[in-house]
């Protein structure tokens, strides 16, 4: 409850939802077990990377290496894949492996071991697509962070937690939306009922290119 809701919580809504509906997003709730896809080695990497890339530094956090680990496991692929990449769960191996190896080159540790800013700046040359060497070699990198951003976000913004971050109100069956007039009618920002107001009224876009 942190940022700009908060004091608003999506599962407030929970007895606006169907059966099926309250069943998905509460089972989303449960503690997580133990990995089964991520190898205990690949673990350490994974989690590292996981936190750096949505800037997860304290608990309590999204469990986002449990769900995409959970993803590759069950084989719940996108269905669809670069022509010129392997297997999306090949893909991952392959980049935490490329992690390490660039945490090793730089720094002289893994990538779990290095500080913060070491790992933001490795994070930072891998969405540039400029991270090479060892098992990176096998990749196009800028399409292999792509891969594997598609799968953290997703998981990431299915969550309870990430809803109450952003404000968004949750599944829309079988309640709906009344606000669907649009500018000019009922004017834009319009609020539904069950949303919240933000505790301030920056723009993040515009205050990041500001700062």
């Amino acid at each position: 409850m942190i940022g700009r809701y908060p004091d608003f919580d999506v599962l407030d809504a929970a007895d606006a939802w169907d059966d099926a509906t309250r069943r998905v997003v509460m089972a989303r709730l449960e503690p997580s077990g133990p990995l089964r896809f991520f190898t205990p080695a690949e673990e350490p990497t994974l989690r590292a990377f996981c936190d750096t890339a949505l800037a997860q530094d304290a608990d309590p956090r999204v469990p986002v290496a449990e769900m995409v680990d959970a993803k590759l496991a069950a084989g719940r692929l996108d269905g669809y894949r670069y022509a010129d990449m392997p297997d999306d769960r090949d893909t991952w191996r392959l980049a935490l492996r490329g992690l390490d190896h660039t945490a090793d080159q730089g720094y002289r540790t893994g990538f779990a071991g290095c500080t913060a800013e070491q790992r933001e700046a490795i994070v930072g040359e891998f969405a540039a697509g400029r991270l090479v060497g060892d098992a990176l070699d096998e990749l196009d990198v800028a399409r292999a962070w792509s891969v594997v951003m598609r799968a953290v976000l997703s998981e990431f913004y299915s969550h309870p937690w990430a809803w109450n971050e952003i404000g968004f109100g949750g599944p829309a069956y079988p309640r709906g939306f009344l606000r669907l007039g649009g500018p000019g009618r009922e004017g834009p920002g319009v609020r539904e009922p069950f949303e919240s107001p933000g505790a301030f009224a920056d723009d993040p876009v515009r205050r990041r290119t500001d700062g």
